[in-house]
């Protein structure tokens, strides 16, 4: 009597759910790139650049006073922004519009928290508390 293995369906079934996480996990569907940026809670990575180019820097935004400082930045693609909250006032940091879907921090009385720009644009944002609270980001 011949035996029946399970393997056979096994690889096709995994290869197919793979390609499947893959798709979700990248955003594949999606008309506007909106992954354009990567969200980071520790500082910006020290990856090895190419021999002469600028090393991507960290730039601080202070959220205090009901307000950021500066509200409006001009960054190049691959800088970190941190936004530094230190107000007597919860806030948080929320993206407007889908080229700045990504940039959706807790909310935070204390502490910091960064997002990485990884293509250029226009980044909108503001606090999901505070809406009169907003800044711009300018990624080059």
């Amino acid at each position: 009597m011949p035996t029946v293995s399970l393997r056979a369906g096994f690889v096709p079934v995994t290869a197919a759910l793979t390609v499947a996480a893959t798709m979700l996990l990248s955003g594949c569907g999606g008309g506007d790139s909106g992954s354009a940026a990567k969200t980071t809670t520790a500082a910006a990575s020290s990856a090895s650049a190419a021999p002469g180019a600028p090393k991507p820097a960290t730039i601080t935004v202070d959220v205090a006073d009901m307000k950021f400082s500066p509200a409006d930045l001009t960054v190049k693609v691959g800088d970190t922004v941190t936004w530094k909250f230190h107000d007597r006032f919860p806030h948080s940091v929320q993206g407007i519009g889908d080229k700045a879907m990504g940039i959706n921090s807790p909310i935070f009385d204390k502490g910091e928290w960064s997002y990485t720009f990884t293509a250029p644009g226009t980044y909108r944002y503001m606090c999901s508390l505070h809406p009169e609270m907003r800044g711009t980001v300018t990624a080059q």
